[in-house]
């Protein structure tokens, strides 16, 4: 791992008032990865770190611009050749079918949110158990150094955080995969997955919020979010609350796409 998230904490992040430090550190941001992930609205609104959403947004992007400064992240305007470099330092995860994986071009990859879409019983949860295991089998890529991220997922040891919203997480079933293609320690990939079982929508919007500081603790490369969109589609019935669901739902998801950009990682989720 060339450089950790974990290293890199507020109090480093320059020109921040030590009063200001404090605000985040109760509103649960510890890092200075987790503050550029941060929405600023979310974190005026939800957290009570100030109260002046333009002052936030200058705040999430200082910590945006120490993570480019330390090459972590590419700049705003950088070069086709420069995003090519960033392509090629992208690692991708099987899926566990050849076609399938042929079809996304090498797999399930980091640095972007990929949708399993599909009716009930057609499989999606399945191909989130078989990533559980196929994540251990990666061999990891050399990194250039215009590669951008964290470098999260630099380790060959990765680690899966499963968000659980429909209960279909089934520890057996990841088990019996691991069998069927002979990866590695079975026990010890298991150690490796992190489930997180989720109960209501408010829940589901409590755990992404912070799952900046879930993928630092737990130093995950894969997040799994299955499903994304269930708990909101039972809880807002009616066209009346149509606005309001889709509007938590665009937060989560805008949220989840920051976060695969500031620590380098794949997320999945379910449809």
């Amino acid at each position: 791992m060339s450089q950790n998230a974990n290293n890199f904490r507020i109090e480093e992040l320059s020109g921040i008032e030590p009063h200001i430090i404090n605000k985040l550190k109760k509103g649960g941001i510890d890092s200075i990865h987790e503050l550029a992930a941060s929405i600023p609205n979310e974190l005026v609104m939800d957290k009570g770190i100030g109260d002046d959403v333009q002052v936030v947004s200058e705040l999430v992007t200082k910590a945006r611009m120490s993570l480019i400064d330390s090459g972590l992240l590419l700049k705003e305007f950088c070069t086709a050749e420069d995003l090519l470099e960033k392509r090629k330092g992208l690692v991708r995860f099987s899926t566990g079918s050849a076609k399938l994986d042929t079809f996304l071009n090498g797999g399930i990859e980091t640095q972007a949110v990929t949708e399993i879409a599909g009716e009930f019983g057609t499989g999606k949860s399945q191909i989130c158990h078989t990533l559980c295991m196929t994540v251990h089998a990666q061999k990891e890529k050399p990194r250039s150094g215009k590669s951008g991220g964290s470098s999260a997922n630099a380790s060959t040891d990765h680690n899966v955080i499963f968000i659980d919203s429909e209960n279909t997480f089934r520890a057996e079933r990841v088990h019996q995969i691991a069998e069927d293609r002979r990866i590695g320690s079975v026990e010890e990939i298991l150690k490796r997955i992190f489930v997180c079982k989720i109960y209501n929508s408010a829940h589901l919007e409590y755990v992404i919020a912070d799952l900046g500081k879930s993928i630092e603790q737990y130093k995950a490369n894969l997040v799994i979010v299955d499903s994304v969109i269930s708990l909101h589609r039972a809880e807002y019935t009616g066209r009346e609350t149509l606005a309001d669901r889709q509007q938590r739902l665009n937060i989560l998801l805008h949220k989840l796409v920051r976060l695969t950009e500031i620590y380098n990682i794949a997320i999945v989720v379910t449809n």
